[in-house]
């Protein structure tokens, strides 16, 4: 995959492994120099390249009429990489023949619904989308999300896309970059597409408040956008529906995050937005991560609606509207959410595996073969509706909060946020959880020169033996990823990351005493596998 230099080739280029840019469905990167141990591999050229090959492939796609021009947007989130990398993607699309619309600080979501919007004024619908984000990585990091109008692109069409970069990276020539330099400047648009997202948003709320102008007139919500690219949804959404926004913070795009990490996984993400309802005495707090596809909230009282919290409340609120739908999650949800979903709100919980395309992927397909499904989500705060098109939009969740509350407060309810905590009172909760990540050394003698993969799936295999020999221990029956087992009034998942070298653990139990009992399991049926660094478990079970 490297550039091949000849009398013709530009002389200055790296070699660049294409395939290592991949990261699941998505592409990531250094895109900034300077950090130590960290190379850039995401350059100008190499991001010229990708830009170009996706145009490729979308003509391949698209078998268009030669006669009509295809349009590709182009977004950012907040990154101090985000314009050069903007600028580049441009050059490789229009060198490809393509027009370029271009919309500055975007999100996520908002790009997919460019290939959806029917708006000549915004020269919508386009043919497809490029998204330049690396959601919560540092400010060096960056990389790109990829969409048409049937969503985004999945694994295999990414690795099609890089593979098409490398050829089109080794043929760059002096002329032919110079050629895309001369095509560029014709070839640009600029169009405030974030405005027509935001206002979307809007009429969905007014919709659901039964086309009340300010259904949210007299309600405190703070919002902290972690200084990506989330704030508009201050002031441009919450604002108009006659929200109060003061004490709202960090809507200012800094791509250096100087505030915390733009992750409503992120402790000290949480606390942030805590303090600033409590602070203020808000009836409701809104996080995002940086390109806004994960959201969070936080109730008038600071109590948190994140990880298996929130996904209860969305549950709730989309079982009242579709009763008996299947409820998809990843892997790592608990024993207290099924029972939730199940007992008290009737639906059914289908737990598959980590990963949010998988999980997005999954309520998809089961649709696609009778069962109903309407809501996919993932812990990490990515959830996708079927009546938003499939589409993990940290925005369109919270909207689905607000509905709640207008069309609440339409009907009389009044106490602020207490409807959506009301919601989830039943949700049984663990005393304890945790997840540690045992490490396996890839070049440690004992996997003989096979694969991590391998390597973790005989971990696994074992572990699986050692638990059907225990009768305090029981198996999940249904499991779609890893190693699931209930005993001691909690759970364990152990499961093999999808990219790198580590099994992570998660463990929950009413008690700590209950969650060491569960880890000393683990411990004993992994322990002879020298390769794998359990030092991380075994602080634990020794406290």
């Amino acid at each position: 995959m490297a550039a091949a230099l000849s009398a013709t080739a530009v002389p200055s280029l790296e070699k660049v492994d294409f395939l290592k840019l991949q990261n699941g469905s998505d592409i990531r990167g250094v895109a900034v120099d300077g950090v130590a141990g960290e190379p850039l591999n995401l350059t100008e050229r190499v991001t010229q390249a990708i830009a170009a090959a996706f145009a490729a492939w979308l003509l391949d796609k698209k078998k268009a009429d030669s006669s009509k021009r295809l349009k590709i947007s182009i977004g950012h989130d907040s990154r101090i990489s985000a314009q050069k990398l903007q600028d580049a993607a441009s050059r490789g699309i229009a060198s490809v023949g393509f027009d370029v619309v271009q919309y500055g600080l975007a999100s996520t979501p908002a790009m997919f619904n460019s290939t959806l919007t029917k708006n000549e004024d915004f020269l919508c619908p386009v043919d497809g989308a490029i998204m330049i984000t690396a959601s919560h990585l540092p400010y060096n990091r960056n990389g790109f999300k990829f969409f048409t109008n049937e969503g985004g692109l999945g694994k295999p069409d990414i690795k099609d896309i890089l593979e098409r970069a490398a050829n089109i990276y080794n043929g760059f020539t002096p002329e032919s970059l110079e050629e895309a330099e001369r095509k560029v400047s014709s070839s640009i648009t600029k169009v405030d597409y974030m405005a027509i997202y935001a206002s979307n948003l809007v009429t969905a709320v007014r919709k659901a408040s039964g086309n009340i102008e300010k259904p949210l007139e007299g309600f405190h919500i703070v919002v902290d956008a972690g200084n990506g690219a989330g704030g508009f949804f201050a002031g441009n959404v919450l604002e108009p529906l006659g929200a109060i926004t003061t004490g709202s913070q960090f809507l200012e795009p800094d791509g250096l995050f100087p505030n915390h990490i733009p992750n409503p996984e992120d402790k000290a993400a949480m606390k942030a937005i805590t303090q600033a309802v409590l602070d203020n005495k808000a009836d409701l707090g809104i996080i995002f991560d940086t390109d806004v596809d994960r959201s969070a909230a936080v109730d008038s009282t600071g109590r948190e609606f994140n990880r298996n919290r929130l996904i209860a409340l969305m549950s709730a609120i989309v079982l009242e509207e579709h009763p008996g739908t299947t409820i998809v999650t990843d892997s790592v949800t608990s024993d207290g959410l099924t029972i939730f979903i199940e007992k008290k709100l009737g639906g059914k919980h289908h737990r598959f595996k980590r990963g949010y395309k998988n999980v997005i992927d999954e309520g998809i397909r089961l649709n696609s073969v009778g069962e109903e499904s309407h809501l996919a989500i993932e812990t990490s705060g990515h959830g996708a509706l079927k009546e938003n098109h499939w589409l993990d939009d940290g925005a369109y969740l919270m909207v689905k909060l607000l509905n709640k509350l207008a069309s609440a407060r339409a009907s009389g309810q009044t106490g602020g946020s207490k409807v959506l905590t009301d919601l989830v009172e039943e949700l049984q909760e663990p005393g304890v959880a945790v997840e540690l990540r045992l490490k396996i050394d890839q070049n440690h003698a004992d996997l003989k020169g096979g694969s991590f993969q391998d390597y973790g799936n005989a971990v696994l295999k074992h572990l699986t033996n050692k638990i059907e020999s225990d009768p305090k221990l029981e198996k999940a029956p249904v499991n779609h990823e890893g190693v699931r087992v209930s005993g001691y009034g909690g759970w364990f998942l152990l499961r093999l990351s999808l990219h790198d070298p580590v099994l992570p653990l998660n463990i929950e139990a009413p008690s700590n005493e209950d969650a060491i009992k569960l880890g000393l399991a683990v411990v004993g049926a992994v322990n002879e596998f020298s390769a794998l660094d359990i030092s991380a478990l075994t602080k634990f079970v020794q406290k």
